[in-house]
């Protein structure tokens, strides 16, 4: 499944984040810079996911580990 702009968006704001400082940013660090809600942001953290880019639980919104910072390429 290829990312839609907002879900490659939040993928670099991560990527970018982690090359500044050692750990992921916050959700309301991803909410500002992309400008969008809380609600949205969670649910494209939901797909990054799913798509195995992050480990991500809604239970835990400031924990992630990032296995991927840059989109796959054929997807």
């Amino acid at each position: 499944m290829a990312l839609s702009n907002i879900e490659r968006k939040v993928l670099r704001i991560i990527g970018n984040y982690y090359a500044m400082k050692p750990k992921p940013p916050s959700i309301d660090v991803i909410c500002v810079k992309t400008g969008r809600s809380r609600e949205e942001v969670m649910a494209v953290l939901e797909v990054l996911s799913g798509e195995e880019y992050i480990d991500w639980q809604k239970a835990e919104p400031d924990k992630m580990e990032v296995f991927e910072t840059w989109v796959r390429k054929g997807r």
